[in-house]
């Protein structure tokens, strides 16, 4: 069996303000994030990590960096493209509440109705899109690592899509788990690559917040 262990990067400035990054738009890890992953990293020290994928963008990749750095022991890690987060055209760089204005129905599908939403009126990329390379990149890697444990450390829309697009999960229900926390692990296992199961979703137990920040989930 492959355990396969999905991390959102840690928060950035601009989760704190509540404005979309995408695909091309990137922020700072929050210095409280580096004290999280190091919590994250607690979380799977017992945990044996056969090697660790990462997105290119930087918020990504530090958290990766950095995860590996708080474990203390050597994992390969490898950047792939595959990986990024979700291409949000035109809302890139905008804040929640400006694409709210501005596109009230795209915003209202991207976040609850995947099987309704057009991503041409915004130039994004389509969740269908999204799942096709995501998922092939997560069946490379169990190939490559069958009955391994393997780190997945990518982006909040992106995960959210791949994950249960590979639980199989259809596109009129894609969003019925909810979003994924920053420096959270979602956990999937299989024995072929071909069917998953989930084994935890969005666990945040060890960052053992207080209170439930909702920038930190968005």
């Amino acid at each position: 069996m492959t355990r396969l262990f999905f991390i959102r990067h840690g928060k950035t400035e601009w989760n704190l303000d509540s404005k979309y990054q995408g695909a091309h738009g990137d922020s700072p890890l929050l210095p409280q994030s580096y004290q999280e992953i190091k919590l994250l990293a607690q979380s799977l020290s017992s945990i044996k990590i056969a090697h660790v994928y990462a997105s290119p963008l930087p918020r990504a990749k530090t958290t990766a960096e950095k995860l590996i750095e708080a474990l203390g022991r050597p994992i390969p890690l490898t950047i792939d493209e595959r990986l990024i987060e979700f291409n949000l055209g035109k809302m890139e760089g905008m804040k929640f509440t400006a694409v709210a204005k501005k596109w009230p129905d795209v915003l209202d599908n991207f976040r609850h109705h995947p099987d309704k939403y057009d991503p041409s009126i915004v130039n994004s990329e389509s969740f269908e899109s999204v799942i096709k390379r995501m998922s092939a990149a997560v069946k490379d890697y169990v190939k490559k690592y069958p009955s391994q444990n393997i780190v997945i450390v990518s982006h909040g829309a992106a995960l959210n899509a791949a994950i249960n697009g590979l639980l199989g999960m259809p596109m009129a229900h894609l969003k019925d788990r909810g979003g994924l926390s920053n420096t959270s692990t979602t956990i999937l296992q299989t024995t072929d690559g071909q069917k998953f199961n989930l084994e935890k979703w969005n666990d945040t137990s060890y960052l053992h917040k207080t209170t439930i920040d909702p920038t930190d989930t968005i």
